[in-house]
């Protein structure tokens, strides 16, 4: 199969069947990189451990300091009374009742995800 200039010439700076350790991989990979779009990388480690065994399972996760490059949702909620203040404290970026409908129909529209209200669905049905 015939590969690309790109991928020959990155190909040439891999040592075939050499093992790298983690930092030097990580800088490898960014040495050859040369897609125009953010490359995906996957990491396959040996652990030395029998999965038949009940003690040398290995399971957690972790967080990752940089996140999985997503970006944060802006939550908008749409209620009344109560509701508004609730919604705020759950963690919801905007709430509000018909002031926040006006504003979304004067154009408005930063934010991600709209929640409404069953109460409050009327008033959304207005936006179309």
């Amino acid at each position: 199969m015939k590969r690309g200039k790109k991928y020959r010439a990155a190909l040439e700076k891999v040592e075939p069947n050499k093992k790298y350790d983690l930092p030097e991989g990580i800088a490898k990979v960014k040495e050859i990189a040369f897609a125009n779009f953010d490359e995906s990388v996957e990491l396959t480690m040996w652990l030395g451990v029998d999965p038949r065994k009940a003690d040398q399972l290995v399971r957690g996760t972790i967080i990752l300091p940089h996140g999985l490059g997503g970006t944060a949702k802006r939550i908008v909620v749409i209620a009344q009374g109560d509701k508004i203040r609730e919604e705020e404290e759950a963690g919801a970026d905007f709430a509000g009742g018909n002031e926040l409908v006006d504003k979304i129909k004067g154009g408005w529209l930063d934010f991600d995800a709209v929640i409404a209200t069953p109460d409050m669905m009327r008033v959304v049905g207005t936006l179309g």
